[in-house]
């Protein structure tokens, strides 16, 4: 019998409130069930047809094959086979909640929209999902609104909506599916890392290479739940990748562009950090401190400035390709910066051309 599970609410709130990070592969655990001794071998798509109330075979392998089914913890195909005590999970890219989600009238920068999919240039310091302390006010809930017209779309449905998520305080590029098949098929291609998503960020510190690769696994800091962390042992995380780049060196701080191989919650805030280069203004990974310059009251007061001109981490999900789930075409979107970071940049060569003239 499958038993619903209960979210532990102190987990949910360290990974809801951050909203996914850079991460599509924030998933949550929704139904579980241990197989019996005695089952005998049986593909796991029929396996959970048997067991699930109102779900087909081919959600089900669909759902498999985006790697939403888990055999011990990890994706499985619809064709697995499964065996007597495998725990088998179905997972979703969303939390459990017990509420409706309401529409919401909350302004939405629409860079895209077809009949299958729309993309938005999410501001900073909008929550993407309803979660534990961040029930309304979200994205999920402007996109409700947005759509409450559209009979096909059901904001409740996790069939459909956000394929991949930012966190709270980044901003920028997000597609949402409008179909079933759209959010299969665009979660595929984030599944088989295919997509295409470069970000801009300022952090602190002089980067000393032009560009380099970061490898290393990220689970949950084990000294500080309401963080990632890089592991030294590689099996005690999950696999993550990030390219960076130098796109300009400004004093004490380097404007970066990152490259996301992989997907992971905070991966760019908890890599950048490995290296040495803690985002500009990032308050969870101690970016909100003054790192690197002078000890002089007049810079304390400069960089404070700083922080409030662009009081979150410099983080900026600029640019989203793939393709298009019904044409097959190659989508490519940019979203410029906004105008806190822009600020923020052009406040720190501002200081430092004057430095230098000094």
């Amino acid at each position: 019998m499958i038993e619903e599970f209960q979210d532990d609410l102190d987990e949910l709130m360290d990974d809801v409130e951050p909203v996914g990070g850079e991460a599509e592969d924030q998933l949550y655990e929704h139904f579980r069930v241990v197989v019996d001794k005695g089952q005998a071998m049986m593909r796991v798509d029929k396996y959970l047809f048997e067991r699930i109330v109102n779900a087909s075979r081919n959600r089900i392998q669909k759902a498999a094959d985006g790697g939403f089914v888990m055999a011990n913890g990890k994706p499985v195909k619809s064709s697995y086979k499964i065996k007597p005590l495998d725990v088998i999970t179905v997972m979703m890219d969303r939390p459990r909640y017990d509420n409706d989600i309401i529409p919401e009238d909350i302004p939405l920068d629409i860079v895209y929209e077809d009949d299958h999919l729309m993309v938005v240039n999410k501001p900073a310091g909008l929550v993407v999902h309803p979660g534990h302390g961040n029930y309304t006010g979200t994205l999920v809930n402007a996109l409700a609104w947005h759509m409450k017209d559209q009979p096909d779309y059901d904001a409740n449905d996790p069939r459909l909506g956000l394929v991949h998520r930012i966190d709270k305080n980044t901003s920028g590029l997000l597609v949402i599916a409008k179909t079933p098949d759209a959010k299969t098929h665009l979660g595929k291609q984030f599944y088989d890392k295919t997509t295409k998503r470069k970000y801009r960020a300022l952090v602190w510190g002089n980067v000393e290479n032009n560009e380099g690769t970061i490898v290393g696994s990220i689970a949950r800091n084990p000294k500080d739940r309401m963080q990632m962390a890089v592991m030294a042992d590689p099996e005690m995380g999950k696999h993550a990748v990030t390219h960076y780049s130098v796109l300009e060196r400004i004093g004490y701080v380097t404007l970066v562009e990152c490259v996301l191989e992989t997907g992971r919650t905070h991966q760019i805030r908890v890599h950048m950090k490995h290296i040495g280069h803690v985002l500009f203004n990032d308050e969870r990974y101690g970016g909100h401190e003054i790192l690197k310059g002078t000890h002089f009251s007049k810079y304390k007061q400069f960089v404070n400035n700083c922080f409030d001109i662009c009081p979150r981490q410099a983080l900026h999900a600029m640019t989203l390709g793939f393709v298009h789930p019904a044409t097959g075409e190659e989508m490519f979107f940019t979203a410029e910066m906004p105008a806190d970071m822009t600020a923020l940049i052009d406040k720190w060569k501002t200081y430092i051309s004057n430095r230098d003239i000094e």
